[in-house]
């Protein structure tokens, strides 16, 4: 990156950083731009200095990955980073040049692909311009600070709460199915053909690696709910989207639906985030589905909230 735009990404990256920091105390100071596939979009100021930066990057998610449950096959991902309180007009600015970008692209206009913003989730300035330009909101990346408290509503009297082993893999794996049957009614999962072989040989790895970080949710021995947690130095994939800290990510929580409403649930949560703060863990991070009726209630009442909203438009051809 030339040495021009390398000072104004620090320029506005200091300004982004004070922002954030007003916006949410979670959020981390920005980093870098990362490399994306042409020199990063510029939303001129009235002053003529930059008022926004804006990188693309291409991401083709392999077939045998478990990522592709969870994502289009392509993603043409946009980091922006806006410099003024109010994003609206530099947001708008860079989304109609990024559109112009993709326009131009033949294998953006293939229907298994999505443009891709995530963006703070209390930066409210800017989803007019989101919207304008035919982004919706899919998932939210939700964070729970240690010692938060989760409420009691009273555990079942047969309820047991326990660490899952490799003799648990035939349950964990259909309870983790559950999830991903779930969501993709919301668009925040894809199940592939290879979708449930993947997840399979994914708790395969969990159970064997870190047992200690996978509970059960058992009623006269019959499993009924999962939790599923990976520490810290399994999470750094994600850990950059918060303050510094130890953070784990909770990629996996499902319930039979049977057992929604008793208080299984909570006392499930409740049990792993009593261990994650006793393991000293300092926040823990999620995602879960925006239009799920059922994810952003539970997880609010568990302590957690909306920390970064990822926007998309699928295919991305749809992006305006």
């Amino acid at each position: 990156m030339p040495w021009v735009i390398r000072d104004v990404v620090h320029d506005i990256n200091k300004a982004v950083g004070k922002r954030w920091q007003g916006l949410d105390a979670l959020l981390p100071e920005p980093s870098a731009l990362p490399e994306g596939c042409m020199p990063p979009l510029v939303a001129a100021g009235k002053d003529g200095r930059p008022d926004g930066l804006a990188v693309c990057r291409h991401e083709h998610v392999p077939a045998d990955s478990l990522a592709q449950t969870w994502s289009a096959a392509t993603k043409f991902a946009l980091t922006m980073r806006l410099r003024e309180p109010d994003t609206l007009a530099a947001a708008d600015d860079l989304l109609g040049q990024w559109r112009d970008h993709l326009v131009g692209l033949p294998e953006a206009k293939a229907d298994d692909t999505a443009a891709v913003v995530t963006w703070p989730s209390r930066d409210v300035s800017g989803v007019l311009a989101l919207l304008r330009h035919c982004l919706q909101p899919l998932t939210v990346i939700a964070a729970r600070p240690a010692g938060r408290p989760v409420p009691s509503h009273g555990r079942p009297a047969d309820l047991v709460i326990r660490q899952a082993g490799p003799g648990d893999l035939d349950a964990v794996t259909e309870l983790d199915m559950g999830v991903v049957r779930f969501d993709a009614h919301f668009g925040a999962a894809i199940q592939r053909p290879a979708t449930s072989e993947l997840i399979r040989a994914s708790s395969r790895t969990a159970l064997e690696r870190r047992p200690d970080w996978t509970w059960l949710a058992t009623k006269r021995g019959r499993p009924v709910g999962l939790a599923l947690v990976e520490p810290p130095d399994e999470a750094t994939w994600i850990t950059g989207m918060t303050r510094p800290g130890r953070t784990a990510y909770l990629p996996s929580m499902f319930l039979a639906p049977q057992e929604r409403g008793t208080g299984t649930g909570a006392a499930l949560v409740r049990g792993v985030h009593d261990a994650l703060d006793a393991r000293g863990i300092d926040l823990t991070l999620l995602h879960y589905a925006l239009l799920n009726p059922l994810s952003a209630p539970f997880w609010h009442r568990m302590g957690y909230r909306p920390l970064w909203s990822i926007w998309e438009a699928r295919p991305a051809s749809t992006l305006r």
